[in-house]
């Protein structure tokens, strides 16, 4: 299926309103954020939710193909952040909670 084109004019400030219908079917509201990325073709606006959930998908794709889990992975982060925390300030992750 060929996507309808539609002619929208590009404002003083380079702002584009988006169709109605369009907004409706994304879900978009007044501020909301997009991603807007340049592609060979033009340009593909993307709600920013969208981006956000894709990239969460892929990241809990990667941990259940190393066989993590999110609970896994956050201890983990706690653990380097203790580490670093102990390395270049010489604090030990008790005193870093207080």
């Amino acid at each position: 299926m060929i996507p309808e084109r539609r002619l929208v004019r590009v404002q003083e400030k380079g702002q584009v309103t988006l169709p109605t219908d369009v907004r409706k079917k994304l879900g978009l509201k007044k501020g909301d954020l997009v991603a807007v990325i340049e592609t060979e073709e033009g340009v593909l606006i993307t709600p920013q939710q969208v981006v956000a959930t894709r990239a969460l998908d892929r990241i809990g794709s990667v941990l259940r193909e190393q066989g993590l889990s999110l609970e896994q992975l956050m201890e983990s982060g706690r653990e380097e952040r203790a580490a670093i925390l102990k390395e270049r300030y010489g604090i030990e992750p008790d005193q870093a909670t207080r």
